[in-house]
């Protein structure tokens, strides 16, 4: 049976919302990976949503073929199947086993698994059940490049239908035939999300030009009615009768020839003629949409540090777990080092982080830190002092939030916002002090594709150092010129190689 998945005439919108989500929305996906792709609030987990069954749409209809796996972005809780799974002995099961890295060990102690071990068991599963149709939410959130690369190969072998919301650019570009875009209207483009993108920013580009021809025209009309205006209205003034004498027969003989031959009325209609041409223009400019682009422009002289040397340390090595310890070579950061600090996980780059926050002798206020991840009672502490700020602080953070895509008027008052909006106010936070040094822990974690764009040309103008752990490589090759990475072994002991 050949697979199929389309949205007819779809309106949904959630309980209380003033305007749908959606309304009347049509697509057609075809077989193989589609990529899904917008800011945070526009949809991309509703539409997985509503091709698993998960919601139903207000009107319209989601026609699907056979069965809907859904493999949401959480790994709370084990997948439905997955004891069956690892017990199973059929050809898929030892195939995807196999691929995935998956120990049939793993049954009843989900709770010891890591996160990437969780997400491979739960793609595994939803391969395993051969459904027509999978949906795919955030599979790569603190994978390495291993575990990455394993997923990538295992989602490839798939021959349904696949939707897939990531903000891992490299695997939307080498897993996506076409991509899906919520910005404004939905519009389906061929290719992955990198071509997809250029091709919409072109569209853009020559929107803006068209714009701006259209606004010149619109211009030059008004001008040009401006001036036939005044020229009617000294027209009228010639033609009355009022300035001439009462003997002056020839002058007023002169006005009635020219009422009478309509020589008189020319400017006027001409005037009026253009001002319809002027209105047409006016609305032309109206009906062109133009997508918003937040200018970077909030570095200040200030964040480039006063002395060259921002942290020395002699080489030492310090515990990264139980049984193994991290050797650190003689270490330097300048104010003007951009350095990428990559490894597997478990390697111990969150582990060197704090450590080197320990360590360095800098003012507080010259250091943004931001971890991987942030409990919610810390985000919501953070949330209610970013509010109790002075009126002319909190507008600078949130113009600095602005520019990175969130909306100040969804953050301003409310203590409950995403990680990925909590990321881009604490780094508000820090900017407008001007900092010295920027520590990031896996910064594109739970952020859109949007989002890690706006973040990327923010740093790309940063004044400041940088250390970036990370393991999405195009964010790094883009940022950094130094690499920290460190390196495994099998005698007890992992390295920290500086290139």
């Amino acid at each position: 049976m050949n697979a199929f998945l389309s949205f007819n005439n779809v309106t949904f919108g959630y309980d209380g919302a003033r305007d749908p989500l959606f309304d009347r929305l049509n697509l057609t996906f075809p077989t193989g990976w589609t990529g899904i792709a917008g800011a945070n609030g526009s949809g991309k987990s509703t539409v997985l949503h509503l091709a698993a069954g998960l919601l139903r749409p207000s009107s319209g209809r989601v026609a699907v073929s056979g069965p809907v796996v859904y493999c949401e972005q959480r790994t709370d809780e084990p997948p439905v199947g997955f004891d069956d799974f690892l017990s199973s002995t059929d050809r898929d099961a030892l195939r995807l086993r196999r691929r995935l890295g998956i120990d049939t060990g793993w049954g009843g102690r989900w709770s010891t698994l890591s996160h990437g071990e969780r997400k491979r068991s739960q793609i595994a599963v939803a391969l395993w059940r051969d459904p027509m149709v999978l949906a795919i939410d955030e599979p790569t959130n603190h994978l390495d490049a291993v575990a990455r690369e394993m997923l990538a190969n295992a989602l490839r072998s798939f021959q349904g239908i696949g939707l897939l919301v990531s903000h891992d650019r490299e695997l939307m570009d080498s897993l996506c035939r076409q991509t899906l875009l919520l910005r404004g209207e939905p519009v389906m483009r061929p290719g992955g999300y990198t071509v997809a993108m250029k091709q919409a920013v072109d569209e853009d580009d020559a929107l803006r030009d068209e714009y701006a021809r259209k606004k010149r025209n619109a211009e030059r009309l008004a001008a040009e009615a401006a001036r036939r205006r005044a020229e009617a209205e000294r027209a009228d003034r010639k033609r009355s009768k009022k300035h001439l004498a009462l003997r002056d027969h020839d002058g007023r003989s002169r006005i009635d020839a020219a009422r009478v031959s309509g020589a008189d009325g020319r400017a006027g209609r001409l005037a009026s003629q253009l001002d319809g041409r002027v209105d047409s223009a006016r609305q032309e400019l109206a009906d062109i949409q133009i997508s918003r682009r937040h200018e970077v422009n909030f570095w200040l002289p200030d964040s480039r540090a006063d002395r060259p040397v921002l942290h020395s340390q002699a080489a030492r090595a310090i515990a990264v777990a139980e049984q193994r310890r991290l050797e650190i070579p003689d270490l330097v950061i300048e104010r003007g080092d951009r350095i990428a600090l990559t490894g597997v996980n478990g390697a111990g780059k969150s582990t060197l982080i704090r450590s080197l926050l320990d360590e360095l002798k800098l003012p507080a206020d010259r250091i943004v830190s931001l971890p991987q991840e942030i409990d919610a009672s810390t985000s919501m502490r953070i949330m209610a002092e970013v509010n109790g700020l002075s009126r002319a602080r909190l507008g600078d953070v949130m113009t600095i939030v602005n520019c990175l895509g969130s909306s100040p008027k969804r953050l301003v008052g409310n203590v409950d916002v995403s990680p990925g909006e909590l990321r881009k106010v604490m780094l508000a936070l820090g900017i407008v002090k001007n900092p010295w040094l920027i520590v990031m822990d896996e910064p594109t974690n739970h952020l859109d594709l949007p989002a890690v764009e706006a973040l990327e040309n923010a740093l790309a103008d940063c004044p400041c150092a940088m250390l970036l752990a990370s393991h999405d490589a195009r964010f790094l090759s883009r940022l950094t010129s130094i690499e920290w990475r460190i390196e495994m072994s099998t005698d007890g002991m992992s390295r920290l190689a500086v290139r």
